[in-house]
């Protein structure tokens, strides 16, 4: 995902579905609680907001982001609900409106970016198309955190190839942010598109092999659903642990969701 105008084109769609499920919400819907422990829906819009101003902050003081990462090692375990509290705790149109500001702010930054210009982040540096693919991973996963306490049924979109796709890159980090050495060997990984094709990633003939459908690894990869809730399946006992400890995004190792009916 080299062009950073394509994957901004699908975060614009993304963030406009994920608009669409919470602009005639009342205020009431907006205290729905959502999977996520103590998070409402507005808590879901919060996170979105208060992470595309770290990224524009990033992008566009990454002086002023370093100091804003000195204050996330700093409370390690809470800095992400503490940002997600401050937001919720505002009336309701004005967080959306704060959200939408923000997130074509970042927009605007990230298409005037120089080619080839790298971004801090708080997990490895990024250009502007995996800082673009990043936020539409995390703009879907709370999107669907979101359309499961409204009740919304969400047809997933080829969209899902960038969060599968940030999902694979991940793979290393998965391993290193639990202070384990990752696999020497590539996997290889073929999922099924919501059309029908197949998407395929690594080397064909890798001994450690992942192959399901495309939804179940993104919602595996995002943490929003259990291992043994999905269709996925693993060849190789690196492969199947993996999908035990996989994650999109930075940050410390999050703790997954518990199997359905547990």
């Amino acid at each position: 995902m080299s062009d950073p105008a394509v994957v901004l084109d699908d975060l614009r769609s993304e963030s406009e579905e994920v608009d669409r499920l919470v602009r005639e919400l009342g205020d009431d819907r907006w205290a729905a609680s959502t999977p996520a422990p103590g998070w409402t829906v507005a808590h879901q819009i919060a996170h979105l907001a208060w992470t595309d101003r770290a990224a524009l902050l990033a992008v566009t003081d990454p002086e002023g982001f370093a100091a804003e990462t000195e204050k996330a090692l700093a409370a390690p375990g809470t800095f992400v609900d503490d940002g997600a509290q401050e937001g919720a705790a505002l009336p309701p149109a004005e967080l959306l409106g704060r959200w939408r500001v923000g997130r074509e702010r970042l927009r605007t930054a990230l298409t005037s970016a120089p080619p080839g210009a790298r971004f801090p982040w708080y997990g490895p540096s990024m250009s502007a198309a995996s800082m673009a693919t990043a936020r539409l991973m995390e703009t879907w996963a709370h999107g669907q955190d979101i359309a499961d306490a409204l009740g919304a049924v969400r047809e997933p979109t080829a969209r899902l190839r960038h969060v599968a796709w940030i999902g694979i890159r991940a793979r290393d980090y998965a391993y290193l942010v639990r202070g384990t050495t990752p696999p020497a060997d590539p996997f290889r990984v073929e999922l099924t598109a919501p059309d029908g094709q197949k998407w395929a990633y690594g080397p064909e003939g890798a001994a450690q092999r992942i192959t399901g459908p495309a939804l179940d690894f993104c919602l595996l990869v995002t943490q929003r659903v259990h291992r043994d809730d999905t269709a996925l399946e693993a060849t190789g006992e690196d492969a199947a642990h993996w999908l035990t400890i996989a994650q999109a995004f930075a940050g410390p190792a999050g703790t997954g969701r518990a199997p359905r009916g547990a």
